[in-house]
């Protein structure tokens, strides 16, 4: 796989799934920016680490689900790295609630982050990828879409929404050169999975936690190619069988 002379554009990358694909981006030859919020020593230490494999990198930081500041992010990393081709919406937050506590904050708050972001931010990028013919938009969707999930229907209600804009855009963009696909993951041992206490194993049919390099060489799948479009792809440990 050589993704050399393209740019990756990875949001919520200082850590768990979004870092380990930012490497691995760099590490098959493309430039990487990485997005980050309120994590600014961990998108540091991943940007040097992606700096010392050869690869160009910039961290850049936005809340993406503001389009004033998703907008200053893909100019800085136009400037800085060249025109974005690869976007990975990979930025969310899980808010594990008794259905009873979760309020209309709450609820604003999960589908802001979570599925509002990918539609600013696919928004963002998509004129220079219109214009070169050429991109690839993958979106990290989440088992919780198909089966509500062990968080709540705040977080699997922005997690379907993803599916429904991953559809879309791969119709509306196929004739462009430009795909757009889905990966669903389920219980992938990050940072934000061990804070949820009602993750467990033996919700799996294979019997353990993913491990994000599991996921991440599904990206990488579909960042390299170009005949796969408007899918779900599911890393889920047979959870949900499609």
């Amino acid at each position: 796989m050589d993704l050399k002379d393209r740019v990756a554009l990875v949001t919520g990358a200082s850590r768990g799934i979004g870092r380990d694909v930012a490497l691995a981006l760099a590490r098959h030859g493309a430039s990487v920016a990485i997005n980050y919020l309120r994590s600014e020593a961990a998108a540091r230490e991943t940007a040097a680490e992606i700096r010392s494999l050869g690869a160009p990198c910039l961290e850049v930081r936005a809340d993406v689900s503001k389009s004033v500041e998703v907008d200053a992010m893909v100019a800085a990393v136009t400037r800085s790295l060249g025109e974005i081709g690869i976007l990975v919406n990979n930025a969310a937050i899980s808010r594990p609630q008794p259905l009873t506590d979760i309020t209309e904050r709450d609820w604003d708050e999960i589908l802001q982050t979570n599925l509002k972001s990918v539609f600013l931010v696919t928004q963002a990028v998509l004129p220079s990828m219109r214009k070169r013919k050429w991109g690839r938009v993958i979106n990290l969707s989440s088992v919780a879409a198909q089966t509500g999930g062990v968080v709540g229907p705040h977080y699997a209600a922005s997690k379907a929404g993803i599916l429904g804009l991953t559809h879309s855009y791969a119709n509306l963009l196929a004739k462009e050169g430009i795909t757009v696909n889905a990966v669903a993951p389920a219980l992938i041992a990050t940072e934000m999975l061990l804070a949820n206490p009602n993750a467990r194993a033996d919700l799996i049919p294979i019997g353990r936690f993913g491990k994000v390099e599991e996921v991440t060489d599904v990206v990488l799948m579909l960042a390299a190619n170009g005949y796969i479009t408007g899918q779900t792809i599911n890393v889920n440990g047979g959870w949900y069988m499609s």
